[in-house]
């Protein structure tokens, strides 16, 4: 794997919404390095990306509540468990579960396995809220996919949770996750 400064050369090849990615960090004048790999669907892969990156490497996850009324992305460390019980109390709300692949493409227009904060762009309609831990936010540059699990790039955190969150229109809620039960 090779780090290449901004879009790549050519489309070809390319998903339309891995375009749309690189359009709209170009437009916002966001920098961002990028790899190409094979399919980055597991953490154990996205360790070795990381690798590459020298990024915040981060699970997200889309959660919905139990009616399907309420949807959050949770950007969290990839090394860090997954505890629904602590992030259901700091958010004031009942039990959340994993949303399904129709919603995940209804609202971020991502597939999973390609699961990033790149997806907000497509949520035009506000229905996702964005959902930080906040060791998340204490990194330089943060790795993450351009709505495929095929390549991967390296943007400051500071460009993403502020010039791109203000252009999508959309804000955070910071949570401390400690990953214990």
């Amino acid at each position: 794997m090779e780090l290449y400064r901004g879009r790549p050369e050519t489309n070809e090849g390319r998903e339309d919404r891995e375009i749309r990615v690189y359009d709209f960090l170009d437009k916002l004048g966001i920098s961002y390095y990028r790899t190409d790999h094979e399919k980055a669907d597991t953490m154990e892969a996205c360790y070795e990306i990381d690798k590459v990156l020298n990024a915040t490497i981060c699970k997200n996850l889309f959660l919905c509540n139990r009616q399907k009324t309420q949807f959050y992305l949770l950007m969290m460390p990839g090394d860090k468990p997954f505890k629904t019980k602590e992030i259901t109390s700091q958010l004031g709300c009942a039990r959340l579960s994993f949303a399904s692949e129709e919603d995940m493409v209804k609202y971020l227009d991502i597939h999973p396995g390609a699961v990033s904060v790149m997806g907000l762009m497509n949520d035009t309609e506000h229905k996702v809220q964005l959902v930080v831990d906040e060791d998340i936010l204490q990194g330089e540059y943060l790795g993450c996919h351009p709505c495929v699990c095929t390549s991967s790039m390296k943007i400051k955190i500071e460009d993403i949770m502020g010039t791109f969150l203000e252009a999508v229109g959309h804000d955070k809620v910071v949570v401390t996750l400690t990953g214990e039960v």
